[in-house]
Protein backbone atom coordinates (compact mmCIF):
# COMPACT_ATOMS: atom_id res chain seq x y z
CA UNK A 1 0.00 0.00 0.00
CA UNK A 2 1.68 3.23 -0.93
CA UNK A 3 0.18 6.07 1.35
CA UNK A 4 0.31 9.99 -0.12
CA UNK A 5 1.13 12.74 2.70
CA UNK A 6 0.63 16.24 1.31
CA UNK A 7 2.47 18.79 3.27
CA UNK A 8 0.47 21.78 3.74
CA UNK A 9 1.92 25.25 2.65
CA UNK A 10 -0.04 27.99 5.05
CA UNK A 11 -2.84 27.47 7.50
CA UNK A 12 -0.81 26.57 11.18
CA UNK A 13 -4.18 24.67 11.96
CA UNK A 14 -3.74 22.47 9.05
CA UNK A 15 0.42 22.28 9.61
CA UNK A 16 -0.71 21.19 13.24
CA UNK A 17 -2.89 18.47 11.29
CA UNK A 18 -0.75 17.28 9.03
CA UNK A 19 1.63 16.84 11.31
CA UNK A 20 -0.83 14.61 13.31
CA UNK A 21 -1.44 12.74 10.11
CA UNK A 22 2.54 12.14 9.88
CA UNK A 23 3.03 10.74 13.52
CA UNK A 24 -0.32 8.59 12.81
CA UNK A 25 1.30 6.73 10.57
CA UNK A 26 4.07 6.49 11.93
CA UNK A 27 6.40 8.49 9.79
CA UNK A 28 9.14 10.55 10.98
CA UNK A 29 8.49 14.30 10.78
CA UNK A 30 11.23 16.43 9.03
CA UNK A 31 12.51 17.68 12.74
CA UNK A 32 12.14 14.28 13.57
CA UNK A 33 14.17 13.45 10.87
CA UNK A 34 17.07 15.47 11.68
CA UNK A 35 16.94 14.93 15.36
CA UNK A 36 17.29 11.07 14.25
CA UNK A 37 19.82 11.54 12.04
CA UNK A 38 22.09 13.79 14.30
CA UNK A 39 21.30 10.37 16.89
CA UNK A 40 22.62 7.99 14.46
CA UNK A 41 25.77 10.72 13.53
CA UNK A 42 26.69 10.48 17.04
CA UNK A 43 26.51 6.76 17.85
CA UNK A 44 28.27 6.30 14.19
CA UNK A 45 31.33 8.59 15.50
CA UNK A 46 31.02 6.73 18.98
CA UNK A 47 31.65 3.64 17.08
CA UNK A 48 34.28 4.57 15.09
CA UNK A 49 35.73 6.26 18.43
CA UNK A 50 35.22 2.63 20.00
CA UNK A 51 36.71 0.90 17.02
CA UNK A 52 39.89 2.91 16.89
CA UNK A 53 40.49 2.91 21.04
CA UNK A 54 40.37 -1.19 20.10
CA UNK A 55 42.76 -0.74 16.89
CA UNK A 56 45.01 1.81 18.91
CA UNK A 57 45.18 -0.36 21.82
CA UNK A 58 45.79 -3.32 20.17
CA UNK A 59 48.69 -2.05 18.23
CA UNK A 60 50.23 -1.02 21.57
CA UNK A 61 49.72 -4.38 23.44
CA UNK A 62 51.19 -6.27 20.38
CA UNK A 63 54.35 -3.60 20.31
CA UNK A 64 54.72 -4.52 24.03
CA UNK A 65 54.32 -7.96 23.92
CA UNK A 66 56.42 -8.88 20.68
CA UNK A 67 59.80 -8.00 22.20
CA UNK A 68 58.60 -9.45 25.81
CA UNK A 69 57.16 -12.83 24.06
CA UNK A 70 60.75 -12.85 22.31
CA UNK A 71 62.62 -11.99 25.76
CA UNK A 72 60.82 -15.56 27.39
CA UNK A 73 61.25 -17.68 24.42
CA UNK A 74 64.72 -16.32 24.90
CA UNK A 75 64.79 -17.38 28.38
CA UNK A 76 63.16 -20.86 27.04
CA UNK A 77 66.01 -21.36 24.04
CA UNK A 78 68.59 -21.68 27.19
CA UNK A 79 67.40 -24.56 28.65
CA UNK A 80 66.44 -26.15 25.12
CA UNK A 81 69.70 -25.03 23.72
CA UNK A 82 71.40 -27.01 26.70
CA UNK A 83 69.40 -30.21 25.78
CA UNK A 84 70.08 -30.29 22.52
CA UNK A 85 73.71 -29.82 22.57
CA UNK A 86 74.20 -32.50 25.04
CA UNK A 87 71.57 -34.81 22.63
CA UNK A 88 74.34 -36.84 21.16
CA UNK A 89 75.83 -37.90 24.74
CA UNK A 90 72.36 -40.14 24.63
CA UNK A 91 69.35 -40.08 27.15
CA UNK A 92 71.16 -40.33 30.47
CA UNK A 93 72.52 -36.81 29.37
CA UNK A 94 69.30 -35.80 28.24
CA UNK A 95 67.50 -36.74 31.59
CA UNK A 96 70.38 -35.56 33.34
CA UNK A 97 70.37 -32.15 32.31
CA UNK A 98 66.39 -32.26 32.40
CA UNK A 99 66.52 -33.70 36.18
CA UNK A 100 68.66 -30.76 37.33
CA UNK A 101 67.09 -28.03 35.84
CA UNK A 102 64.20 -29.23 37.03
CA UNK A 103 65.08 -29.31 40.60
CA UNK A 104 67.58 -25.63 39.64
CA UNK A 105 64.23 -23.95 39.07
CA UNK A 106 61.55 -24.65 41.77
CA UNK A 107 63.38 -22.69 44.54
CA UNK A 108 65.21 -20.52 42.17
CA UNK A 109 61.76 -19.14 40.01
CA UNK A 110 60.61 -18.79 43.67
CA UNK A 111 63.13 -15.98 44.07
CA UNK A 112 62.32 -14.53 40.76
CA UNK A 113 58.40 -14.56 41.73
CA UNK A 114 59.64 -12.74 44.74
CA UNK A 115 60.16 -9.87 42.23
CA UNK A 116 57.05 -9.89 40.59
CA UNK A 117 55.34 -7.39 42.20
CA UNK A 118 57.96 -4.93 40.11
CA UNK A 119 55.43 -5.43 37.49
CA UNK A 120 52.29 -3.77 39.50
CA UNK A 121 54.48 -1.42 41.77
CA UNK A 122 56.78 -0.32 38.66
CA UNK A 123 53.90 -0.31 35.98
CA UNK A 124 51.27 1.53 38.78
CA UNK A 125 54.28 4.38 39.46
CA UNK A 126 54.66 4.93 35.50
CA UNK A 127 51.30 5.23 34.63
CA UNK A 128 50.61 8.14 37.28
CA UNK A 129 54.05 9.64 35.86
CA UNK A 130 56.07 8.78 39.33
CA UNK A 131 59.16 8.18 37.60
CA UNK A 132 61.50 8.64 40.59
CA UNK A 133 59.59 5.89 42.36
CA UNK A 134 59.80 3.64 39.74
CA UNK A 135 63.91 4.35 39.98
CA UNK A 136 63.34 3.56 44.21
CA UNK A 137 61.30 0.45 43.19
CA UNK A 138 64.40 -0.69 41.14
CA UNK A 139 66.74 -0.68 44.47
CA UNK A 140 64.39 -2.41 46.55
CA UNK A 141 64.23 -4.97 44.45
CA UNK A 142 68.00 -5.35 44.30
CA UNK A 143 68.55 -5.44 47.93
CA UNK A 144 65.88 -8.21 47.96
CA UNK A 145 67.77 -10.78 45.27
CA UNK A 146 70.76 -10.25 47.44
CA UNK A 147 68.54 -10.91 50.74
CA UNK A 148 66.88 -14.18 48.94
CA UNK A 149 70.01 -15.60 46.93
CA UNK A 150 72.44 -16.97 50.00
CA UNK A 151 69.22 -19.12 51.36
CA UNK A 152 68.22 -20.39 48.09
CA UNK A 153 71.53 -21.35 47.12
CA UNK A 154 72.18 -23.45 50.17
CA UNK A 155 68.57 -25.30 49.20
CA UNK A 156 69.47 -26.21 45.73
CA UNK A 157 73.34 -27.37 46.83
CA UNK A 158 72.04 -29.58 49.36
CA UNK A 159 69.45 -30.72 46.85
CA UNK A 160 72.03 -31.87 44.92
CA UNK A 161 73.11 -34.97 46.75
CA UNK A 162 69.75 -36.35 46.75
CA UNK A 163 69.40 -37.97 43.55
CA UNK A 164 70.76 -40.98 44.15
CA UNK A 165 69.27 -41.50 47.80
CA UNK A 166 65.98 -40.59 45.76
CA UNK A 167 65.78 -44.07 43.93
CA UNK A 168 67.18 -41.76 40.72
CA UNK A 169 69.02 -44.48 38.17
CA UNK A 170 72.80 -43.53 38.92
CA UNK A 171 73.65 -42.57 35.09
CA UNK A 172 71.20 -40.12 35.37
CA UNK A 173 71.42 -38.67 39.12
CA UNK A 174 75.24 -38.26 39.33
CA UNK A 175 75.24 -36.39 36.36
CA UNK A 176 72.49 -34.69 37.52
CA UNK A 177 74.19 -33.77 40.56
CA UNK A 178 77.33 -31.94 39.24
CA UNK A 179 75.47 -30.38 36.39
CA UNK A 180 73.21 -28.47 39.72
CA UNK A 181 75.95 -27.98 41.75
CA UNK A 182 77.81 -25.92 39.16
CA UNK A 183 74.55 -24.15 37.78
CA UNK A 184 73.32 -22.72 41.57
CA UNK A 185 76.42 -20.01 40.75
CA UNK A 186 74.29 -18.16 38.52
CA UNK A 187 71.75 -17.75 41.23
CA UNK A 188 72.35 -14.12 42.17
CA UNK A 189 73.17 -12.76 38.10
CA UNK A 190 69.79 -14.80 37.64
CA UNK A 191 68.01 -12.76 40.30
CA UNK A 192 69.42 -9.67 39.19
CA UNK A 193 68.51 -10.12 35.68
CA UNK A 194 64.79 -10.86 36.84
CA UNK A 195 64.48 -7.36 39.17
CA UNK A 196 66.29 -5.60 36.26
CA UNK A 197 63.96 -6.73 33.53
CA UNK A 198 60.88 -5.98 35.72
CA UNK A 199 61.88 -2.39 36.32
CA UNK A 200 62.17 -2.00 32.46
CA UNK A 201 59.10 -3.89 31.43
CA UNK A 202 57.58 -1.68 33.62
CA UNK A 203 58.62 1.49 32.31
CA UNK A 204 58.18 0.54 28.68
CA UNK A 205 61.76 -0.67 27.70
CA UNK A 206 61.14 -3.82 26.48
CA UNK A 207 63.08 -4.09 23.18
CA UNK A 208 66.23 -4.04 25.21
CA UNK A 209 65.57 -7.43 26.84
CA UNK A 210 65.38 -8.87 24.04
CA UNK A 211 68.80 -8.05 22.25
CA UNK A 212 69.85 -8.94 25.36
CA UNK A 213 68.58 -12.60 25.23
CA UNK A 214 69.71 -12.68 22.00
CA UNK A 215 73.32 -12.20 22.51
CA UNK A 216 73.24 -14.37 25.56
CA UNK A 217 71.87 -17.27 23.84
CA UNK A 218 74.55 -17.02 20.82
CA UNK A 219 77.19 -16.56 24.02
CA UNK A 220 75.19 -19.98 25.58
CA UNK A 221 75.57 -21.91 22.37
CA UNK A 222 79.25 -21.38 21.82
CA UNK A 223 80.44 -22.21 25.62
CA UNK A 224 78.23 -25.37 24.86
CA UNK A 225 79.74 -26.08 22.05
CA UNK A 226 82.89 -25.16 23.06
CA UNK A 227 82.66 -27.01 26.75
CA UNK A 228 80.73 -30.03 26.24
CA UNK A 229 82.61 -31.85 23.79
CA UNK A 230 86.11 -29.92 24.17
CA UNK A 231 87.05 -27.62 21.34
CA UNK A 232 88.96 -24.89 20.67
CA UNK A 233 91.63 -26.22 23.35
CA UNK A 234 89.02 -26.35 26.22
CA UNK A 235 88.32 -29.70 27.67
CA UNK A 236 85.86 -31.91 26.92
CA UNK A 237 83.29 -31.79 30.43
CA UNK A 238 80.23 -33.18 28.99
CA UNK A 239 76.92 -31.62 30.80
CA UNK A 240 79.30 -29.84 33.45
CA UNK A 241 80.25 -27.80 30.46
CA UNK A 242 76.82 -27.38 29.25
CA UNK A 243 76.01 -25.53 32.92
CA UNK A 244 79.35 -23.67 33.00
CA UNK A 245 78.23 -22.02 29.65
CA UNK A 246 74.84 -20.97 31.40
CA UNK A 247 76.18 -19.20 34.45
CA UNK A 248 78.49 -17.12 32.33
CA UNK A 249 75.65 -16.40 29.90
CA UNK A 250 73.82 -15.27 33.32
CA UNK A 251 76.46 -13.46 34.67
CA UNK A 252 76.23 -11.44 31.16
CA UNK A 253 72.14 -10.83 31.03
CA UNK A 254 72.66 -9.55 34.33
CA UNK A 255 75.45 -6.79 33.66
CA UNK A 256 73.62 -5.65 30.15
CA UNK A 257 70.39 -5.49 31.82
CA UNK A 258 71.40 -3.29 34.72
CA UNK A 259 73.27 -1.09 32.12
CA UNK A 260 70.66 -0.68 30.31
CA UNK A 261 68.95 0.57 33.06
CA UNK A 262 71.55 2.99 33.91
CA UNK A 263 71.27 4.10 30.37
CA UNK A 264 67.78 4.74 30.87
CA UNK A 265 67.78 6.79 33.56
CA UNK A 266 70.83 9.08 32.24
CA UNK A 267 68.67 10.14 29.64
CA UNK A 268 66.40 11.38 31.96
CA UNK A 269 68.43 13.19 33.69
CA UNK A 270 68.05 11.06 36.72
CA UNK A 271 71.83 8.69 36.77
CA UNK A 272 71.08 5.49 38.37
CA UNK A 273 73.72 5.11 40.72
CA UNK A 274 74.17 8.77 41.42
CA UNK A 275 70.47 8.76 43.53
CA UNK A 276 70.33 5.05 43.86
CA UNK A 277 67.47 4.66 47.00
CA UNK A 278 68.65 2.82 50.37
CA UNK A 279 66.84 -0.14 51.53
CA UNK A 280 63.27 0.68 52.50
CA UNK A 281 61.51 -1.99 55.18
CA UNK A 282 57.89 -0.35 53.90
CA UNK A 283 59.07 -0.41 50.71
CA UNK A 284 60.21 -4.12 50.83
CA UNK A 285 57.20 -5.44 53.09
CA UNK A 286 55.16 -3.76 50.11
CA UNK A 287 57.31 -5.84 47.71
CA UNK A 288 56.65 -8.92 49.06
CA UNK A 289 52.84 -8.63 49.94
CA UNK A 290 52.65 -8.98 46.25
CA UNK A 291 55.30 -10.81 45.35
CA UNK A 292 54.92 -13.71 47.73
CA UNK A 293 51.94 -15.09 46.23
CA UNK A 294 53.63 -14.78 43.14
CA UNK A 295 56.19 -16.80 43.64
CA UNK A 296 54.06 -19.20 45.53
CA UNK A 297 51.91 -19.58 42.72
CA UNK A 298 55.34 -20.35 40.11
CA UNK A 299 56.44 -22.90 42.78
CA UNK A 300 53.22 -24.56 42.54
CA UNK A 301 53.36 -24.48 38.77
CA UNK A 302 55.99 -25.43 38.02
CA UNK A 303 56.94 -27.85 41.60
CA UNK A 304 54.25 -29.66 40.06
CA UNK A 305 56.09 -30.15 36.47
CA UNK A 306 59.08 -30.51 37.89
CA UNK A 307 57.88 -33.56 40.54
CA UNK A 308 56.54 -34.94 37.12
CA UNK A 309 59.75 -34.80 35.52
CA UNK A 310 61.05 -37.03 38.75
CA UNK A 311 58.26 -39.04 38.85
CA UNK A 312 59.55 -39.70 35.48
CA UNK A 313 62.83 -40.16 36.40
CA UNK A 314 61.77 -43.99 38.11
CA UNK A 315 60.54 -45.36 35.21
CA UNK A 316 63.00 -45.72 32.40
CA UNK A 317 65.73 -43.47 30.68
CA UNK A 318 63.56 -43.69 27.63
CA UNK A 319 60.54 -42.54 29.39
CA UNK A 320 62.54 -39.39 30.97
CA UNK A 321 63.50 -38.36 27.97
CA UNK A 322 60.58 -38.56 26.01
CA UNK A 323 58.98 -36.84 28.71
CA UNK A 324 61.63 -34.06 28.36
CA UNK A 325 61.39 -33.61 25.25
CA UNK A 326 57.64 -32.64 25.29
CA UNK A 327 57.86 -30.96 27.91
CA UNK A 328 60.71 -28.62 26.46
CA UNK A 329 58.09 -28.20 23.46
CA UNK A 330 55.04 -27.21 25.93
CA UNK A 331 57.52 -24.88 27.36
CA UNK A 332 58.47 -23.35 24.43
CA UNK A 333 54.72 -22.45 23.56
CA UNK A 334 53.88 -21.29 27.00
CA UNK A 335 56.75 -18.65 26.53
CA UNK A 336 54.17 -16.63 24.43
CA UNK A 337 51.54 -16.48 26.94
CA UNK A 338 53.48 -16.08 29.78
CA UNK A 339 55.39 -13.15 27.67
CA UNK A 340 51.89 -11.86 26.41
CA UNK A 341 50.92 -12.61 30.41
CA UNK A 342 53.94 -9.78 31.12
CA UNK A 343 52.25 -7.61 28.18
CA UNK A 344 48.79 -7.71 30.36
CA UNK A 345 50.53 -7.08 33.91
CA UNK A 346 52.65 -4.03 32.27
CA UNK A 347 49.33 -2.80 30.35
CA UNK A 348 46.39 -3.02 32.76
CA UNK A 349 49.35 -1.65 35.50
CA UNK A 350 49.78 1.59 33.40
CA UNK A 351 45.90 2.23 32.93
CA UNK A 352 44.98 1.38 36.44
CA UNK A 353 48.24 3.87 37.82
CA UNK A 354 46.05 6.53 35.22
CA UNK A 355 43.28 5.86 37.04
CA UNK A 356 41.61 4.51 34.00
CA UNK A 357 40.17 1.04 34.69
CA UNK A 358 38.03 1.01 31.69
CA UNK A 359 40.96 0.76 29.61
CA UNK A 360 42.83 -1.70 31.88
CA UNK A 361 39.77 -3.76 31.27
CA UNK A 362 40.08 -3.73 27.08
CA UNK A 363 44.02 -4.52 28.12
CA UNK A 364 43.24 -7.40 29.71
CA UNK A 365 41.04 -9.04 27.24
CA UNK A 366 43.20 -8.12 23.96
CA UNK A 367 45.75 -9.68 26.02
CA UNK A 368 43.62 -13.23 26.44
CA UNK A 369 42.61 -13.06 22.72
CA UNK A 370 46.13 -12.36 21.87
CA UNK A 371 47.22 -15.58 24.00
CA UNK A 372 44.90 -18.57 22.91
CA UNK A 373 44.96 -17.12 19.53
CA UNK A 374 48.83 -18.57 19.47
CA UNK A 375 48.07 -21.34 21.51
CA UNK A 376 45.08 -22.70 19.42
CA UNK A 377 47.54 -22.63 16.25
CA UNK A 378 50.59 -23.93 18.40
CA UNK A 379 47.40 -27.16 19.57
CA UNK A 380 47.61 -27.85 15.66
CA UNK A 381 51.45 -27.84 14.89
CA UNK A 382 51.66 -30.46 18.09
CA UNK A 383 48.61 -32.64 16.77
CA UNK A 384 49.88 -32.04 13.19
CA UNK A 385 53.15 -32.56 13.17
CA UNK A 386 54.42 -34.68 16.36
CA UNK A 387 57.10 -37.44 15.10
CA UNK A 388 59.53 -34.22 12.83
CA UNK A 389 59.32 -32.34 16.36
CA UNK A 390 60.84 -35.40 18.09
CA UNK A 391 63.38 -36.00 15.63
CA UNK A 392 64.89 -32.66 16.00
CA UNK A 393 65.94 -33.76 19.29
CA UNK A 394 67.07 -37.55 18.84
CA UNK A 395 66.72 -40.28 16.42
CA UNK A 396 66.35 -42.38 18.98
CA UNK A 397 63.93 -45.17 17.78
CA UNK A 398 62.30 -45.88 21.54
CA UNK A 399 62.08 -42.36 21.68
CA UNK A 400 60.31 -41.96 18.54
CA UNK A 401 57.80 -44.59 19.05
CA UNK A 402 56.83 -42.94 22.50
CA UNK A 403 57.02 -39.53 21.94
CA UNK A 404 54.09 -38.59 19.46
CA UNK A 405 50.99 -39.46 21.76
CA UNK A 406 52.77 -37.39 24.28
CA UNK A 407 52.45 -34.32 21.98
CA UNK A 408 49.31 -35.21 21.59
CA UNK A 409 48.42 -34.68 24.95
CA UNK A 410 50.23 -31.70 24.88
CA UNK A 411 47.93 -29.79 22.03
CA UNK A 412 44.94 -31.26 23.94
CA UNK A 413 45.86 -28.42 26.84
CA UNK A 414 47.58 -25.80 24.97
CA UNK A 415 44.79 -23.44 24.61
CA UNK A 416 43.87 -24.01 28.63
CA UNK A 417 47.14 -23.27 29.56
CA UNK A 418 47.15 -19.81 27.38
CA UNK A 419 44.31 -18.99 29.18
CA UNK A 420 45.27 -19.70 32.27
CA UNK A 421 48.91 -18.00 31.84
CA UNK A 422 47.27 -14.71 30.69
CA UNK A 423 44.61 -14.33 32.87
CA UNK A 424 47.55 -14.38 35.84
CA UNK A 425 49.06 -11.50 34.32
CA UNK A 426 46.43 -9.78 33.82
CA UNK A 427 45.09 -10.03 37.78
CA UNK A 428 48.85 -8.92 38.62
CA UNK A 429 48.04 -5.92 37.03
CA UNK A 430 45.45 -5.15 38.91
CA UNK A 431 47.52 -5.80 42.14
CA UNK A 432 45.72 -9.59 42.67
CA UNK A 433 48.08 -12.67 43.35
CA UNK A 434 47.05 -14.53 45.82
CA UNK A 435 43.40 -15.99 43.63
CA UNK A 436 46.54 -17.80 40.83
CA UNK A 437 47.99 -19.14 43.66
CA UNK A 438 45.09 -20.84 45.58
CA UNK A 439 43.94 -21.92 41.74
CA UNK A 440 47.54 -23.55 40.91
CA UNK A 441 47.40 -25.38 44.55
CA UNK A 442 44.03 -26.92 43.70
CA UNK A 443 44.42 -27.75 40.04
CA UNK A 444 47.73 -29.61 40.81
CA UNK A 445 48.76 -30.25 44.02
CA UNK A 446 44.81 -31.36 44.95
CA UNK A 447 43.30 -33.05 41.81
CA UNK A 448 45.95 -33.09 38.91
CA UNK A 449 49.27 -34.80 40.64
CA UNK A 450 47.37 -37.24 42.25
CA UNK A 451 45.27 -38.44 39.25
CA UNK A 452 48.54 -38.47 37.17
CA UNK A 453 50.68 -40.17 39.70
CA UNK A 454 47.48 -42.83 40.43
CA UNK A 455 47.32 -43.54 36.40
CA UNK A 456 50.93 -43.83 36.21
CA UNK A 457 52.01 -45.69 38.65
CA UNK A 458 48.97 -47.67 39.74
CA UNK A 459 47.42 -47.66 36.72
CA UNK A 460 50.32 -48.74 35.08
CA UNK A 461 49.72 -45.95 32.27
CA UNK A 462 53.03 -44.81 32.66
CA UNK A 463 53.84 -41.32 31.46
CA UNK A 464 51.08 -40.78 29.47
CA UNK A 465 49.00 -40.96 32.67
CA UNK A 466 50.91 -38.13 34.37
CA UNK A 467 50.69 -35.50 31.50
CA UNK A 468 46.34 -36.35 31.70
CA UNK A 469 46.64 -35.59 35.16
CA UNK A 470 48.52 -32.73 34.32
CA UNK A 471 45.98 -31.51 31.65
CA UNK A 472 43.33 -32.22 33.90
CA UNK A 473 44.74 -29.41 36.33
CA UNK A 474 45.40 -26.78 33.58
CA UNK A 475 41.63 -27.07 33.20
CA UNK A 476 40.82 -26.26 36.67
CA UNK A 477 43.10 -23.48 36.77
CA UNK A 478 42.46 -21.76 33.53
CA UNK A 479 38.31 -21.89 34.48
CA UNK A 480 38.68 -20.25 37.90
CA UNK A 481 41.53 -17.29 36.97
CA UNK A 482 39.14 -16.45 34.01
CA UNK A 483 35.98 -16.37 35.86
CA UNK A 484 38.02 -14.57 38.54
CA UNK A 485 39.49 -11.42 35.92
CA UNK A 486 36.15 -11.42 34.27
CA UNK A 487 34.46 -10.48 37.94
CA UNK A 488 37.42 -8.36 38.78
CA UNK A 489 37.42 -6.27 35.90
CA UNK A 490 33.86 -5.73 35.56
CA UNK A 491 33.98 -4.51 39.20
CA UNK A 492 36.53 -2.03 39.21
CA UNK A 493 35.29 -0.69 35.94
CA UNK A 494 31.68 -0.33 37.64
CA UNK A 495 32.89 1.71 40.75
CA UNK A 496 35.43 3.96 38.80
Amino acid sequence: MVVHVVMPLSSPVAGKEWIAQMRALAIPTPLEWARLDGIASMYSRKMVRGQSRWRGELRTMVALAVPVVLSELGWMAQAVVDTIMVGKLGPAAIGAVALGNAVYYTPSLFGIGLLLGLDTLVSHAYGRNDHDDCHRWLAQGVYLACIVTPPLMLLIAAASFGFVKAGITPEVALPAGSYLRILNWGTLPLLLYGGARRYLQGVGQVRVITVTFVLANLLNWFGNWALIYGRLGFPALGVNGSAISTCVARIAMAAALIGFAWRYERTRGHPLFRHWAGPSLVKLKGMVRLGAPAAGQIVLEVGAWNLATFCAGYLTPVALATHSIALNYASITYMVPLGVSAAAAVSVGHAVGAGDLERARRAGWLALGLGTCFMLMAAVVLFMAPRPLIALYTRDPRVLAVGPSLLWVAAAFQIFDGIQTVSTGALRGLGETRIPMFANLVGYWVLGLPLGITLCFVLKWGIYGMWIGLTLALVVIASILLLRWRKDSTVKAVNA
